[in-house]
């Protein structure tokens, strides 16, 4: 009983006074848990803070630190695309704060242990008369005019600390600066009111809470854009989901396997919802991602891999990684997430399917898979052909090749080292081409769309250009059939026909 009252005391302590760097809405960010069951996020003495309620006692208390941006306006679209899809950083915070939880119960758990065993062992070591004798003195002193008895200290003790934790006194969550006159300082106030009458409000901000001192006309308007911004992006992602089930999508056979295809996201989390959706309605049970999901490769564009990430929720996952997602953080977070990134080994693909990729070597970097310095991009296919030819057994090409640019491909498609290359790059629409490789072996090649609907190199918001998932069915450990999905700037959604691989149809039939 003591152990448990110490370890729930301590984890507690624990928890609460626990911390997490993260990067939540391209900020590099700190973030606290609290009891006052409200998220409230500090974004520093220029912009609003914001607070809103949360299901349970748990809440949290973020100060987003430094980012990347080009102007206020950018970023107040950033949070407004995010407030319109918030799944991905909510599935952050919540794994966060589950980990620090599960860490303080850890720790509080053990260290309660040692000091409980510790007090059994200091009781013990005396020996039995020395015990004895504790014990005389102790039942003397309960019996004396002198307070509390030392269990009732200990309880008083407890129960000071646990006081002294919560600090029921204090608005929760609200750091040091809220005590004191300064930049945040101020009643917290309802959006509406903020905004003023003039401003519609969706019914789901009713609730949202702001609080500064400046309240400039420059920061209205760029509230009420972002309010605008997450009403638009929110009511055409939605409206779009609505249609899929509408679509003529191709019901896989039992003995089939169909993985979603997407590249070029750049950052448009509003496609993701759009994605999950065309998968489950075409029975889709993978996602092969082509790269560039993000537009620099930066740490703050982790919003879009979570995003992707939540969105593909009990999935097998493949990835490689763009000219766009230059540097470390892309291909390592994603593998941190659970993705398998590929990197120039042959690994299990869907539908017991064999699966070949790599990182683009313009400016991803070359990977694991050459160690060769200054390859030139033809070089780059050139090698990876010979790893894909390498790989086959008893004559059988790699079922599938997952490149960013199916340009990369080429080589091998032209040795008859692979059925099919995939990718994306170009932003449009190409194929599939088949190609009838110098061993006789047939393959094909296939550029999906930009997924984020990306007219350049960040697509946050609606569509900028055609938007484009490929399905793609798998038997018999080989790629079949593909069908493309295409979504156009004014909303409209298309499933085209499915494409069968094989030698009968060419690339003039199969383009949509």
């Amino acid at each position: 009983m003591l152990w448990l009252v110490l370890a729930t005391a301590l984890s507690a302590w624990l928890f609460l006074s626990s911390e997490r760097q993260v990067v939540l809405a391209g900020h590099d960010s700190v973030l606290r848990p609290t009891l006052s069951g409200k998220a409230i996020i500090h974004t520093g003495p220029v912009l609003p803070d914001v607070r809103l309620d949360v299901a349970g006692p748990v809440g949290v208390d973020v100060t987003l630190g430094k980012t990347e941006l080009r102007s206020m306006d950018e970023l107040f679209e950033r949070y407004a695309v995010l407030g319109s899809a918030p799944d991905g950083q909510r599935a952050v915070v919540v794994e966060q704060v589950e980990s620090m939880l599960g860490a303080a119960v850890l720790r509080g758990s053990a260290v309660s242990l040692a000091l409980v065993a510790g007090g059994v062992l200091l009781w013990w070591l005396p020996g039995a008369e020395r015990r004895a004798d504790l014990r005389r003195r102790m039942t003397e002193a309960v019996r004396t005019r002198h307070g509390l008895t030392t269990a009732g200290v200990g309880v008083v003790t407890v129960a000071v600390l646990a006081v002294a934790i919560w600090q029921p006194w204090g608005e929760p969550g609200a750091p040091a600066a809220d005590k004191e006159a300064g930049p945040v300082a101020g009643d917290w106030t309802p959006l509406a009111d903020f905004l003023g009458p003039e401003i519609p409000l969706p019914e789901e901000l009713t609730e949202v809470e702001v609080r500064g001192d400046a309240y400039a006309n420059q920061t209205r308007r760029l509230v009420a854009s972002a309010v605008d911004t997450y009403n638009s992006s929110r009511t055409f992602y939605e409206k779009v989901v609505e249609k899929v089930p509408d679509l003529e999508l191709r019901e896989p056979a039992e003995n089939e396997t169909v993985a979603v295809l997407v590249s070029d996201r750049h950052d448009n989390v509003g496609m993701d919802a759009v994605v999950r959706a065309i998968a489950d309605e075409g029975g889709a049970t993978g996602i092969l991602d082509g790269g560039d999901d993000t537009s620099t490769g930066s740490d703050w564009e982790t919003f879009s891999l979570d995003s992707l990430t939540d969105a593909s929720d009990g999935l097998d996952k493949w990835a490689v990684t763009g000219n766009h997602d230059h540097g470390p953080t892309v291909g390592s977070y994603l593998a941190e997430k659970g993705w398998t990134v590929l990197d120039g080994e042959v690994v299990d693909g869907p539908g017991g399917s064999t699966l070949l990729g790599v990182p683009d070597p313009r400016t991803s970097g070359l990977g694991n898979w050459v160690d060769e310095k200054d390859v030139s991009f033809a070089e780059a296919g050139s090698k990876l052909a010979d790893i894909a030819c390498d790989s086959m057994e008893e004559g059988k090409p790699v079922a599938t090749l997952l490149v960013h640019d199916p340009s990369l491909g080429r080589e091998t498609l032209r040795r008859g080292c692979a059925t099919l290359v995939v990718g994306g790059h170009r932003h449009v629409h190409l194929g599939p081409s088949e190609v009838t490789g110098e061993n006789g072996n047939v393959g094909w090649t296939y550029t999906n769309g930009t997924t984020g609907g990306a007219a350049y190199a960040f697509a946050m918001g609606k569509i900028r250009r055609t938007a484009e998932v490929t399905l793609i069915t798998y038997a018999d450990g080989r790629p079949v059939g593909l069908q493309s999905v295409e979504l156009e700037t004014n909303g409209a959604l298309t499933a085209h026909e499915y494409v069968p691989l094989d030698s009968q149809v060419g690339a003039s039939e199969a383009t949509p």
